[in-house]
C-alpha cells in the first residue's frame, strides 16, 4: 500500500498538461474529476505531513473573508509536551496542482505571550488577498507540513447548513426517518406513536382517561427525548429569524420529505414545530409546559408512557411569540397556500396574549420534588420574573408587527427598562443575548419612539465596547483563536454563535460608523471559523463531517438514540454507522466534572469502576478552550455538559452559517466545488426513469462519458459510463432530489435532477 500510495501522490504532482498526452495518464485524469485521486492525494498528505498545529476553517471561506490560519504552539494543558516551532515562511497551496499562491511569515500574536484560556502560544498566517475559488491547504515551508485542506468558494457552506438543517429532521419525534431521506444508517419508525405516548399523552399528576390529549410531533429537545413548549418554541423563533435575514441562504433540497414542494425546507421544518405548539395550546389559549417521553435507541423503541406538565406563563408567552411571528413569515413566503394557516396562527397568538396577561404569575417546576413531578423530563423549563418579562417583551413586538396594534407597541416601550442593557447599567451578557436581541428588534420596526429607539442605540454602542468583552475583546484581540467568549462552561457553542449573531445584528442596524461595522461584520464570521476548526483542538464541533470535507470533526455525542455502546450509532469508525452528519456539540466547559459519587462509591463495583474506565484530561484540569473530549458516556462521567447536542446551540448556529451561505451552485457534499466547466443538456427534468445527456458535438469526443448520481447527503447511488447523446435509467431510484455529475476529459457538470414516480 506505501508503493502504491507513493506512485500515486507522485503521478498527482506531474505537471497535469504533459499528463493528458497519455492515453493511460488520461483515465487518471477522468478518475480525478470523479473525486478519487483527489481523496488518494489528501490521503497520502495527511500520512505524510499533516500538522495538528495549524488550524483552519476546515470546509473553508468565503472569497471575500477575512482568512486566517492559526498556528499553535502548546505550553499548557494535555498536549503541552507536544511543542510546536513555526518557521518563518508559510504558503498557501493549490491542493490540486500543487502550486503555491501565497507566501508571508506568520505573525506573532500578542508579541509572543502564551493565552490563558487555550494554553497555547499562538502565530497568525493572514492569506485574505487570495480570492481564487478552489481547494488549498496551509504549509509551513521550513517544517515541510500542512493544514487541513479546504475550499475557497461562494458555496463553500451551503451544503454544511443542509447537513446542520436536516439535524432537526432527524430529530423529529412521532414521524419515520425513512429512506430515502434518512440516509444509510439512520432509519427508524415513528416514535412515541404507541398507547399512552405522545398522542394519548395524560397529565403528570392524574393520569386518568379524562387527561388523555394528543400532543404529537415537534422535536426531541437535545440528547433526551422529551418536548420543552417555550424552548421549543424559541427554536422556531430563531429560525424563522434566521429565514427572515437572509431567505436566500434556504433552499429546498435538503433531502427531507417535503423537499421538492416549492417552499423553502426551513419553512416546512418550522411547520412541524409550530404544529406540534398548536397542540400544545388549550382552549382557553394557554400552552402546556412539557412533554415528558420514554427514551430509548433508536427512538421507535420506546414503549413508557408520556406525560406532560400543566399551562404556565412563560410558556404561553413563548407560544404567543412564535405563532405571531409565524403568521407573518407564513403569509410573506406563500400568501395563498398558508392563508388560512397565518390566520390560524393570528388568532392563537392573541389567545395566547390574552391568557398570559390575565394570568401573569403561572409556574411549574418539572422534574422537582416539592411538587411531585420527579421523573417528568429531563431539563427544568421554568423561568424567573426577568424570564418571563423577556418572554413578554418578545410577544409584544412580534405581535406589534403582526397587527399593527399600538397597545403591544406601548407595552414594551412602558416596560423595555426592565431588560439587562438598562437595569444592569448598559451591560450585555453572554447568558441573556435573547433580551439584547428583542432590543435591536424593536429598532427595526415601524412606528417606534425616537427617543427609546436613541437610547437603546446609545446603551448598546456603550455595552458591547465595555473592557473585556465583545467589541472590545475584538479590537483588543483578546482571543489568538479569533472568537472571543467571555466563559466557557455548559453549550459554550451556543454562546459562540450568539456572540457571532450580534456582531451581525449590531452591524446590520448600523449602530457604529462605517468602519467599526465592517469590522463587526467580520468578527461574526470568525466564530463560524472556530466552530469548524480554528480552536485549539482544531476539531470541527460538527458530527460526521467527513465527508463534508472536515478531516478532524465529532465522532460521538451524547444522545439517546446515538448511545454509548450502541453497535450501529455510537463512534464513528467503531460502530457501524455513528452519529448522523452535521449535530452541533455543546463544547469546551471548563467547569466540567465526573459525578461527585467517583471521589468515594457510586453505589456497586461496576458503577464506580466507570469513573476509572478512561482518562478525563482532558476535560479536566484544562485551560478554558481544551476542556473538551470527544466522549459520550453517560452517569457517572456526564459526558452530557460536554457532548450532548441541543436544538438551542443547533438552531442559533444555523442563524450565524446562513449569513454567510451563498446558493450559487448545485454541487453536493462528496462532489468537488468546481464551477461548470463542461456544456451539457440533459432531459427530460423531472423525470420518471430515462434521463438523456448530451455534450455539443463542437466539445464533443469519442472518449466515453462518466455519469454519476449522488442523493442529498453526497451518497454516490449511481455510477456509470455512457457514450454521448444515451440514456440513464433513473427507473430503481426513489423518487426525490439528487445530483448529477458528468465528467469528460478532466471538465465537470453539475445539476440538480428531480426524480419523481
Amino acid at each position: 500500500m506505501g508503493y502504491f500510495c507513493v506512485f500515486i501522490c507522485l503521478l498527482i504532482n506531474i505537471d497535469v498538461t504533459y499528463l493528458k498526452k497519455k492515453f493511460m495518464i488520461k483515465k487518471l485524469i477522468q478518475l480525478a474529476a470523479s473525486g478519487l485521486i483527489l481523496t488518494l492525494n489528501s490521503f497520502c498528505m495527511q500520512a505524510q505531513s499533516f500538522s495538528p498545529y495549524i488550524v483552519v476553517d476546515q470546509f473553508g471561506y468565503l472569497p471575500v473573508a477575512t482568512k486566517v490560519a492559526v498556528i499553535r504552539d502548546p505550553q499548557t494543558g494535555y498536549d503541552a509536551s507536544a511543542t510546536f516551532t513555526p518557521g518563518s515562511n508559510y504558503a498557501l497551496i493549490n491542493a490540486v496542482s500543487s502550486a503555491s499562491v501565497y507566501t508571508a511569515s506568520p505573525v506573532a500574536w500578542n508579541s509572543g505571550n502564551t493565552d490563558a484560556s487555550s494554553g497555547d502560544k499562538v502565530w497568525w498566517f493572514d492569506f485574505t488577498s487570495v480570492e481564487t475559488p478552489g481547494r488549498y491547504y496551509v504549509k509551513d515551508l521550513t517544517q515541510n507540513v500542512r493544514s487541513a485542506e479546504f475550499i475557497i468558494a461562494d458555496t463553500v457552506y451551503k451544503n454544511v447548513l443542509k447537513a446542520a438543517m436536516r439535524m432537526l429532521y432527524y430529530q423529529r419525534s412521532s414521524f419515520p426517518k425513512a429512506a430515502p431521506y434518512a440516509g444509510t444508517g439512520w432509519t427508524d419508525a415513528a416514535s412515541h406513536v404507541g398507547p399512552q405516548q405522545d398522542k394519548n399523552a395524560r397529565l403528570y399528576n392524574n393520569t386518568t382517561l379524562t387527561t388523555e390529549k394528543d400532543l404529537h410531533g415537534g422535536w426531541y429537545d437535545a440528547g433526551d427525548l422529551n418536548k420543552y413548549t417555550a424552548w421549543t418554541a424559541s427554536y422556531v423563533i430563531t429560525l424563522l429569524t434566521a429565514y427572515n435575514e437572509n431567505p436566500s441562504a434556504f433552499t429546498d433540497d435538503y433531502n427531507i420529505p417535503e423537499s421538492a414542494n416549492g417552499i423553502p425546507d426551513i419553512i416546512d421544518e418550522v411547520k412541524w414545530g409550530v404544529d406540534h405548539l398548536l397542540r400544545m395550546q388549550q382552549n382557553d389559549g394557554s400552552c402546556l409546559s412539557v412533554l415528558g417521553s420514554d427514551g430509548a435507541s433508536p427512538p421507535s423503541a420506546a414503549t413508557g408512557y408520556s406525560y406532560y406538565g400543566p399551562a404556565t406563563t412563560n410558556a404561553t408567552l413563548k407560544c404567543a411569540a412564535a405563532f405571531a411571528l409565524a403568521a407573518k413569515t407564513f403569509k410573506q413566503v406563500d400568501a395563498t397556500k398558508f392563508a388560512a394557516y397565518s390566520t390560524t396562527l393570528q388568532t392563537q397568538a392573541i389567545t395566547a396574549w390574552g391568557w398570559a396577561a390575565a394570568n401573569p404569575g403561572v409556574t411549574f417546576a418539572n422534574n422537582s420534588s416539592s411538587n411531585g413531578s420527579e421523573g417528568l423530563a429531563a431539563g427544568n423549563q421554568e423561568t424567573d420574573d426577568m424570564g418571563r418579562l423577556t418572554s413578554k417583551l418578545s410577544a409584544a413586538l412580534y405581535l406589534y408587527d403582526l397587527t399593527g396594534q399600538t397597545s403591544y407597541l406601548t407595552f414594551f416601550e412602558s416596560n423595555y427598562t426592565g431588560l439587562p442593557l438598562i437595569a444592569w447599567s448598559n451591560y450585555i451578557s453572554q447568558y441573556f443575548l435573547e433580551s439584547q436581541n428583542i432590543l435591536l428588534l424593536y429598532l427595526q420596526l415601524p412606528g417606534i419612539s425616537t427617543s427609546v429607539a436613541n437610547n437603546i442605540k446609545t446603551r448598546t454602542l456603550t455595552a458591547i465596547k465595555n473592557n473585556g468583552d465583545f467589541a472590545n475583546a475584538l479590537t483588543n484581540q483578546l482571543d489568538p483563536y479569533r472568537a472571543f467568549i467571555k466563559d466557557y462552561n455548559w453549550g459554550s457553542n451556543q454562546y459562540k454563535s450568539n456572540y457571532g449573531n450580534l456582531f451581525w445584528e449590531v452591524q446590520e442596524t448600523e449602530l457604529d460608523n462605517t468602519t467599526n461595522n465592517e469590522l463587526y461584520l467580520k468578527a461574526s464570521e470568525e466564530y463560524l471559523h472556530y466552530i469548524h476548526g480554528v480552536n485549539p483542538l482544531g476539531f470541527v464541533y460538527l458530527t460526521n463531517m467527513s465527508s463534508y470535507g472536515a478531516e478532524n470533526s465529532a465522532n460521538e455525542m451524547y444522545h439517546t438514540w446515538f448511545a454509548d455502546g450502541s453497535t450501529k450509532w455510537d463512534r464513528v469508525g467503531t460502530s457501524t454507522y455513528g452519529p448522523p452528519p452535521g449535530f452541533l456539540m455543546g463544547g469546551a466547559n471548563d467547569s466540567y466534572d465526573w459525578a461527585a459519587c467517583c471521589n468515594s462509591s457510586c453505589g456497586s463495583t461496576e458503577n464506580t469502576a466507570i469513573c476509572n474506565s478512561m482518562s478525563l484530561t482532558p476535560p479536566k484540569g484544562q485551560p478554558k478552550q481544551k476542556s473538551y473530549k470527544d466522549f459520550n458516556t453517560s452517569w457517572p462521567l456526564n459526558s452530557w455538559s460536554l457532548t450532548e447536542t441541543s436544538l438551542g446551540y443547533q438552531t442559533a448556529y444555523i442563524r450565524l452559517l446562513s449569513k454567510y451561505t451563498i446558493n450559487t451552485s448545485s454541487t453536493p457534499t462528496g462532489i468537488s466545488q468546481a464551477t461548470n466547466t463542461l456544456s451539457v443538456s440533459i432531459k427530460p427534468n423531472p423525470t420518471n426513469d430515462l434521463l438523456t445527456i448530451e455534450i455539443p458535438a463542437s466539445i464533443a469526443t469519442s472518449d466515453n462519458i462518466s455519469v454519476e448520481l449522488y442523493n442529498m447527503l453526497g451518497n454516490k447511488v449511481l455510477s456509470k459510463t455512457i457514450t454521448n447523446n444515451s440514456s440513464v435509467s433513473l427507473n430503481n431510484l426513489s423518487e426525490g432530489v439528487y445530483v448529477l455529475k458528468v465528467s469528460q476529459d478532466g471538465l465537470i457538470f453539475t445539476d440538480r435532477i428531480v426524480k419523481i414516480k
